[in-house]
């Protein structure tokens, strides 16, 4: 006797269809639903049962409800060269309206009651897919190297690039030299006015009042000179973090 025409209907059809790399899993949806106005058991078996995990791979579709079956294709070394032998078969059988054990029923069903679909498996690899790589990792130089062009005629949009955290040390360490050059000018100035002190004080020796004068004129050039020496330091610091 010719076995009962399939009453699930599958979705695809005809074949699952699974798209690289091949590297991790790959997973094809595999939909059955049952039209009928009765239960439905179904099984899914694969040629290759160690290369794919199936779940479900049996159960009871509701009438009028669908089930999704998840395919997943273990990872492995694709040959594009290797044609794709492996299929699946969904195999089904209408449920007893007193039906009380799912595996009695496939163990007790008469090969005429039986119904099932084949499938056949393919692997596709993007063509565009080594290509699509290059641009990436293009993309992810390119954007560098305009940072760094544009430093020198954009410095403020380089430095917006920056995380919030650099730019904080950045204006931390910019406060910190206005400080610092602040102190040195109120140095400088103190020491002035203590050089103009030293001259009325030792006004009755002349040889003296020079020496000290020039003394005081010395330390103040001294200050100066830490002062930009430092000045230019921070500034070069700075600007080599937005480099970088």
């Amino acid at each position: 006797m010719a076995r009962t025409e399939q009453v699930l209907v599958l979705e695809p059809q005809q074949e699952l269809k699974f798209r690289g790399p091949f590297t991790d899993v790959v997973t094809a949806t595999l939909k059955l639903t049952n039209p009928t106005d009765r239960n439905v058991c179904f099984k899914v078996k694969t040629t290759a049962p160690r290369r794919y995990c199936v779940r479900p791979n049996s159960g009871i579709i509701d009438a009028g409800t669908s089930v999704n079956v998840s395919v997943m294709l273990q990872p492995f070394e694709y040959d594009p060269n290797e044609k794709s032998k492996h299929k699946f078969m969904v195999q089904s059988i209408v449920a007893p309206r007193d039906m009380t054990d799912m595996e009695g029923v496939w163990k007790e069903a008469k090969p005429e009651e039986l119904m099932d679909s084949k499938l056949r498996c393919t692997f596709e690899v993007p063509l565009e897919n080594d290509k699509t790589h290059e641009s990436e990792s293009n993309k992810t130089v390119s954007p560098s190297t305009s940072v760094k062009t544009e430093h020198s005629a954009l410095p403020k949009s380089a430095s917006a690039s920056l995380d919030d955290g650099e730019v904080k040390k950045i204006m931390e360490e910019c406060r910190q030299l206005q400080m610092e050059v602040q102190r040195l000018r109120e140095e400088n100035k103190q020491i002035r006015e203590d050089d103009g002190l030293r001259k009325r004080k030792v006004a009755t020796s002349p040889s003296n009042t020079m020496a000290r004068s020039a003394m005081m004129k010395d330390e103040g050039l001294s200050t100066r000179v830490l002062a930009l020496c430092l000045l230019f330091f921070v500034i070069g610091a700075i600007i080599g973090k937005l480099v970088l």
